[in-house]
């Protein structure tokens, strides 16, 4: 676990490893007890592309099963 400490004008700096690691852009979310940064890729699209490779349904498929769910769900 790594520590990084507010400088007098407020910014935070990640060790090096970190940013090595992580990149240098983040999306800072506001949690009930603390914060969590989440890398932002250089290419958002690219990302997507990688998360969702291994996906075997249509859109049309995935949106047929989330409306199925939410509506198992509400009970109907």
């Amino acid at each position: 676990m790594s520590h990084a400490t507010l400088d007098d004008r407020g910014r935070l700096t990640l060790p090096k490893e970190l940013r090595e690691r992580y990149g240098e852009r983040y999306h800072v979310v506001d949690l009930h007890d603390g914060i969590k940064l989440i890398p932002i890729d250089e290419d958002p699209l690219d990302a997507l592309r990688d998360e969702f490779a291994d996906v075997d349904e249509t859109v049309d498929e995935l949106r047929q099963g989330a409306r199925e769910a939410a509506l198992t769900d509400a009970g109907r």
